[in-house]
């Protein structure tokens, strides 16, 4: 095959659609052929919290603390509603492949777009490399809408920032999005007024169901977290466990439901970790801030700005679990449907990451979780390919031009416009 019908080959819808339901059909496969329970979280704990609610006897968030925020449950529950389907789990990979299914149709639209298909193939890609942990838990539901959100926030701002805040009501990372929202767009108004208008409408439910006491348990659940086994700052704690340092060692915590580390000083960072992450994400938007009050256009200000703050949230952040990585979709795909070849190396490294991610999670966890030298070096080796990131999407952040009233030029050929990125 010629390289010009390679290409049209790889363009057409049919193609993606096919590589779409090969993508998700493996992805979900995997999560029952590797080891160490990739899908564990979907059978053992959301399916009995989607019985318990269904039944009446305990809706979390509402009669009990809520690890994540209440909107989380309603996919559970619809999950439990099509479990009839073949059990749980393939209900769960079913409500998963279809929202993607939904976003990715917006995504690539007619086809016609060299940058939108290689947002595709990306997406594809990533979630081919990251494996079962970007399908079987609740951040899985999250990706899709935030995908629609940000590519509908140029077009539709109000649109795609409901979007935005009903994926934060169900787990707080896209708020990162919607700050980079905020502060990136001139129709600020429309983006703070649907967050918000969303927000309200989500507490007031909460307040009406009888679940006031627990509305924000989510907040208080996550500030009272240890140090987990994945997290960056966790490996100098899982170093000196590999090395027999005393008192240093990994544990299962039954009250997080995660393993976590333990050693000299622990307690201090974790402490520390709050306020650090505060301040680091205030950092980047005082940047972005900047960027935009000196006249960045939003082409050039938010894919940058997204990406450095979701990075942030991983990065600066005491838990780390493997999950976090699918983060890094949403921006990544906005950023290559705007302007592919500036984030091509970024792109590319995301993939590395995605990579390391499922071999540490769920190939050789066993090996991490008894602190085995080389899935130690694995993990570690991860997290310093997530730090090469922040610090890349960063210093493209910084990187942006500025002047009032100028606008970075976007190629013809793909197709994107300013005003809207879904047609």
């Amino acid at each position: 095959m010629s390289g010009g019908l390679w290409r049209e080959w790889m363009k057409s819808r049919t193609t993606l659609w096919i590589g779409f339901g090969v993508v998700h059909l493996v992805v979900a496969v995997l999560g029952w052929a590797l080891p160490n329970q990739p899908m564990g979280d979907v059978y053992i704990v959301y399916e009995p919290w989607a019985d318990a609610a269904i039944d009446g006897r305990d809706i979390v968030g509402i009669t009990s603390p809520f690890v994540y925020p209440q909107l989380a449950l309603i996919p559970m529950i619809l999950a439990r509603a099509l479990s009839w389907l073949g059990g749980y789990i393939i209900a769960w990979s079913i409500v998963v492949t279809a929202l993607n299914a939904i976003a990715f149709a917006v995504l690539i639209g007619r086809g016609r777009s060299r940058a939108r298909v290689s947002a595709a193939w990306f997406w594809l890609a990533y979630a081919l490399v990251l494996g079962p942990i970007g399908m079987y838990r609740i951040d899985a539901i999250t990706v899709p809408l935030a995908v629609l959100g940000l590519l509908w926030l140029a077009g539709r701002p109000a649109v795609g920032a409901a979007l935005l805040a009903i994926a934060t009501w169900m787990k707080v990372w896209p708020a990162a999005l919607i700050a980079a929202a905020f502060l990136a767009l001139r129709r600020r108004v429309a983006v703070l007024v649907s967050a918000v208008g969303v927000s309200l409408l989500v507490v007031a439910g909460i307040v009406a169901l009888g679940g006031w006491s627990h509305a924000f348990s989510f907040v208080g659940e996550q500030t009272g977290r240890g140090l987990q086994l994945e997290a960056p700052v966790s490996m100098f704690y899982l170093w000196q466990a590999v090395a027999g340092v005393p008192g240093s060692f990994a544990y299962y915590s039954s009250e997080m439901l995660t393993f976590q580390v333990a050693g000299p000083e622990v307690d201090t960072l974790i402490a520390l970790m709050t306020p650090l992450l505060v301040v680091a994400v205030a950092v980047v938007v005082c940047l972005g801030a900047a960027k935009a009050w000196r006249g960045a256009s939003y082409v050039r200000l938010l894919p940058p700005l997204a990406l450095s703050l979701v990075l942030v949230l991983i990065v600066f952040n005491k838990v780390g679990s493997p999950q976090f990585q699918s983060w890094l979709i949403a921006p990544i795909v906005l950023w290559i449907a705007l302007d592919r070849t500036r984030v091509a190396p970024i792109a590319a490294l995301a993939l590395v990451s995605a990579g390391l991610t499922q071999i540490v999670y769920p190939i050789v966890y066993g090996g991490v979780l008894a602190v085995q030298p080389v899935p130690v070096a694995l993990l570690t080796a991860r997290n310093i390919v997530t730090v090469v990131l922040l610090v890349m999407a960063v210093t493209a952040l910084v990187r942006v031009p500025t002047g009032r009233g100028r606008r970075s030029p976007v190629r013809t050929r793909d197709r994107v416009r300013l005003t809207s990125t879904t047609t």
